[in-house]
């Protein structure tokens, strides 16, 4: 089976309250990255249709403040898989009244998908579609091997 990084889409909104907030009045990170684990863990559920747990987050930058009563919209996409790992790519943006939408942060985030025994189990083939979906899968393949590289090297 195969799937597209189009069926595996997800967007998830947020209104920052008071409570998201960290002692700069901007939305914590904290709270950002787990909106971001679960949009990330609901599109690799949609590609797997099994149980996935986060293996790694590889790459996660801040690029703007959110603020109290701000929307913030989170849009993942499957960018690559393997045999029994995923990454999800996941965009935040604040959108503003008017709906345009600015930039907040980008993570990539790995997944393993679990069958019955929580063990890793395989997942479909991804099959990226347009130019941008290929280039994006490529770079989730270097990224990929770039972990595995930390991770021979113990950095």
């Amino acid at each position: 089976m195969t799937k597209t990084p189009s069926q595996t889409y997800t967007e998830q909104v947020n209104l920052v309250r008071a409570s998201d907030l960290n002692g700069s009045k901007r939305l914590f990170g904290g709270n950002l990255l787990s909106w971001i684990d679960i949009t990330a863990a609901i599109v690799a559920r949609r590609h797997a249709e099994c149980n996935v747990t986060t293996v790694a987050i590889d790459d996660l930058h801040f690029i703007a403040p959110a603020h109290a009563n701000d929307t913030v919209v989170l849009c993942g996409k499957m960018t690559y898989a393997g045999r029994t790992s995923m990454e999800v790519t996941v965009e935040s943006y604040v959108e503003r009244l008017d709906g345009t939408r600015t930039l907040i942060n980008r993570a990539h985030v790995v997944m393993v998908a679990l069958g019955p025994d929580d063990r890793p189990c395989e997942v479909p083939e991804l099959l990226p579609e347009s130019d941008e979906e290929k280039a994006q899968f490529l770079a989730g393949e270097k990224r990929k091997q770039l972990r595995i590289q930390r991770q021979a090297e113990n950095y």
